[in-house]
């Protein structure tokens, strides 16, 4: 996937304005909106119509979804939740934070939710959504508790939709920001049950990855065990500097892949399918791309925590996979937190 600094153009949202994209997703779209969000935040049976109009809105790309929601935006919207493309906001991640002040629930219009809720929907993998959005509705209570911000603009220049809150950060840029997955640094994470987990992390809909990660762990000989597991303080959480990136020449804990046998690498293989699970085959492809353009699995180090194991039962809550321009974190204690970047070279972002 080639991308384009300051691409003059948005190949996927070209010339078609909001009226434009209503009008070609046809009245079901309308009716979609009527009920914003309860489509994603409640499922149940769909009537005929709303069958239909989430087939319809469906077609339409999130980058077309972002250029049209831009549009929708009032001069007084405009001036709360849009900025410029170079603004420090822009790169921003943390695992608890709002972008902007304003939420979904209460400062977009109906038709405007829904809008931002069928982005959100494009950039996901539709058969985790569910789960996406469980944890949503857990750790603040609902997708409507959120909250987005605008930069750039879609369809002149280079521009990226950007939606945070309790336990995400998440980006749709369009290929805006140059070797960068996912538009740039993202989080995930999710407090099943209460803020202290319990060892098995009962619910909690990411721990799945810590589980096939600790299959790896068990998979590695007496040696390699000793190597991988990295004694003493767990990595802190320190906003951007938390995915901040090693470089070729960096120093990265843990056992290298390339020192694992064929079926232990195969291993390693699953976790990176399963990190990536949650979100959309584009963004995952891209991912993979940066990484095999920096060595591939080879590359990588893998590094389990003695620090913080929930229940001293050897299962490591905290762990991380880390290349010279990719960083994937998992700290599962007291819940999951998981910090993400994946870039084309360590200096992207």
């Amino acid at each position: 996937m080639d991308r384009k600094l300051n691409p003059p153009s948005c190949p996927d949202c070209d010339g078609i304005t909001r009226r434009e994209l209503l009008k070609s997703v046809g009245g079901a779209a309308i009716a979609v909106a009527a009920a914003p969000l309860a489509v994603l935040v409640t499922p149940r049976p769909a009537s005929a119509a709303e069958a239909a109009a989430k087939k319809a809105v469906a077609v339409a790309k999130p980058e077309t979804l972002v250029k049209t929601f831009y549009d929708s935006l009032t001069e007084t919207q405009r001036a709360a939740v849009a900025f410029p493309f170079d603004h420090a906001l822009r790169s921003k991640v943390d695992n608890n934070w709002f972008i902007v002040p304003q939420t979904i629930g209460k400062f977009y219009t109906p038709e405007q939710q829904e809008m931002v809720g069928q982005i959100f929907r494009g950039i996901h993998n539709e058969e985790y959504l569910d789960k996406v959005l469980l944890h949503m509705k857990e750790d603040a209570g609902g997708f409507d508790k959120y909250c987005v911000a605008m930069f750039g603009t879609p369809g002149s220049g280079a521009f990226e939709w950007v939606l945070t809150g309790r336990h995400c950060t998440i980006r749709c840029d369009g290929d805006s920001v140059e070797g960068a997955a996912f538009g740039g640094p993202i989080f995930y994470g999710h407090a099943s049950q209460g803020a202290n987990e319990k060892p098995d992390h009962p619910g909690n809909v990411y721990w799945y990855q810590a589980k096939r990660a600790n299959e790896v762990f068990q998979a590695l000989d007496g040696k390699q065990r000793e190597i991988a597991l990295v004694k003493g303080v767990v990595p802190p959480e320190q906003g951007n500097a938390t995915v901040k990136l090693s470089g070729k020449d960096g120093m990265r804990p843990g056992i290298h892949v390339s020192e694992l046998s064929r079926d232990q690498k195969l291993l390693v293989e699953k976790v990176m399918a399963d990190l990536l699970l949650p979100f959309r085959k584009a963004d995952a492809d891209e991912a993979m791309k940066y990484i095999k353009a920096n060595g591939g699995l080879d590359s990588l180090s893998l590094a389990f925590y003695q620090g913080a194991d929930i229940g001293n039962d050897g299962v490591w809550d905290v762990w991380r996979v880390e290349g010279p321009a990719m960083m994937w974190y998992f700290r599962g204690a007291p819940h999951v937190h998981t910090w993400a970047n994946i870039c084309r070279t360590a200096g992207t972002v």
